[in-house]
């Protein structure tokens, strides 16, 4: 399902022909001849890192790593819109490998915005050196997420996780639930705990945590019944010691990370977008193939409206998501709202198409 959208740049068309190929390509392949191959119980053995060193080859596994540590640069004024159509297109293939890729570049993001200097030095430089490595964002935890600070923001639902200054070293413990790529990424933001009696707004603090710091555990794989590529995680700190030059943010964590959350509103819709978009592609090839009545199925007056139904819920997700996408990129003042209802919107449209 293809459209016209002549407000791309050529930078966008040219990104968005590159991840077609790369799906159509590599991806798409690799799951018609292993679809029961995200089903292994081995979650190291379901997707192979060929797949990820492909990505690395076009480009679109560093995006958002700066350009002076070797990523791949894109127009600051566009980048959100950019991005969803990235996402929507790797979704076409897999929703799983899209979450996978999009989580590198929302983190790397955030970093490149509340990092310091010293950090961004060590770590970006290792994100591009390995096609495998992957990074994770460590909000929710057993009790929920930002339920817990929307709209109440009390004291009494403050994280469980807790982080506490010992010398130059910060000592965490608590549990992080359902983290995107929590199984096997590299590197980790976390967030604790810092200020006793706050709510999560004034009190949570956010950290870089690399893989096998001394009490971290990765304690298993959530088993989930969609987008299994992506190994969903859950993680557990007991007296994990950090060096304190570690802090990402000290206490106003949460007021810093619209950089990640805006982003993920419009990523999450893009994701939707490019699932449905690949229901409706397999639905029209098989109605264009298939004789029932002694006539092929689009030739009866009820599955061509069918077919079309689904194509307007799927132009109507994309119009939202463009429009909320450039209110992201130019800090409108409704970019929030926006992102809010395209991600409801897109999700409960999408159902309806794939249904």
């Amino acid at each position: 399902m293809d459209t016209i959208d002549r407000s791309l740049s050529e930078e966008q068309r040219m990104m968005r022909a590159s991840c077609r190929a790369f799906v159509n390509d590599f991806v798409a392949p690799f799951i018609r001849q292993n679809w029961q191959r995200e089903w292994l119980m081995d979650p190291d053995a379901r997707l192979p890192r060929s797949i990820l060193e492909q990505a690395d080859r076009i480009g679109i596994r560093t995006l958002g790593v700066p350009e002076e540590f070797g990523g791949v640069p894109l127009d600051p004024a566009h980048e959100v819109q950019t991005f969803a159509l990235i996402s929507e297109e790797i979704a076409r293939g897999d929703s799983g490998l899209s979450d996978k890729l999009v989580q590198i570049w929302k983190v790397s993001v955030l970093l490149r915005n509340v990092a310091p200097r010293h950090l961004q030095e060590i770590w970006f430089p290792r994100i591009v050196k390995d096609p495998g490595f992957l990074l994770a964002h460590c909000l929710t935890e057993p009790r929920g997420a930002s339920d817990r600070w929307l709209p109440y923001n009390a004291p009494e639902a403050a994280m469980q996780t807790r982080a506490v200054l010992k010398g130059d070293e910060w000592v965490i413990n608590g549990r992080k639930q359902f983290i995107s790529n929590g199984y096997d990424a590299s590197l980790y933001v976390v967030y604790a705990n810092t200020k006793p009696g706050a709510g999560m707004l004034q009190g949570t603090s956010s950290f870089l945590v690399p893989r096998g710091t001394p009490g971290l555990t990765i304690a298993r794989c959530n088993e989930t019944l969609g987008g299994r590529f992506m190994n969903n995680g859950e993680l557990v700190f007991e007296d994990m010691r950090l060096p304190r030059d570690h802090l990402l943010v000290e206490n106003d964590a949460l007021a810093r990370t619209g950089v990640y959350f805006r982003p993920g509103k419009i990523i999450q819709a893009s994701k939707n977008l490019g699932v449905g978009v690949a229901a409706f592609e397999r639905t029209a090839e098989y109605v264009q193939n298939y004789v029932q009545g002694g006539r092929i199925l689009i030739k009866h007056q009820a599955v061509a409206l069918r077919l079309a139904e689904m194509a307007t819920k799927l132009r109507a997700v994309r119009a939202l998501l463009h429009e909320a996408a450039r209110a992201v990129d130019e800090r409108a003042p409704d970019a929030e709202e926006l992102c809010n209802m395209v991600k409801l919107f897109a999700s409960e449209e999408v159902f309806k198409v794939a249904q």
